[in-house]
């Protein structure tokens, strides 16, 4: 699984820092480092919807307070 969060200034501004802290702490924690890889990428092109995050090329809008909810429903439903 590919999980890809913009890094761009837009969605910087809006958290991305802290959402990939947060994506890399729930990985490593749940032990799946081995099924999960995540990356960062300038522009998504949807700045209004950022912090902007694909899971498999699956757009979500994702903040620094929504990120456990994130994570537990498209990362930990998916990896089965």
């Amino acid at each position: 699984m590919k999980v890809t969060v913009c890094i761009g200034s837009s969605c910087h501004i809006k958290g991305s820092r802290q959402v990939v802290e947060g994506l890399q702490n729930l990985i490593s924690e749940a032990n799946l480092a081995d099924k999960v890889e995540l990356g960062g990428t300038f522009c998504m092109s949807r700045c209004q919807q950022g912090v902007c995050v694909t899971v498999d090329d699956e757009f979500f809008s994702v903040s620094p307070e929504t990120v456990k909810d994130f994570f537990d429903k498209e990362i930990m439903t998916r990896v089965g």
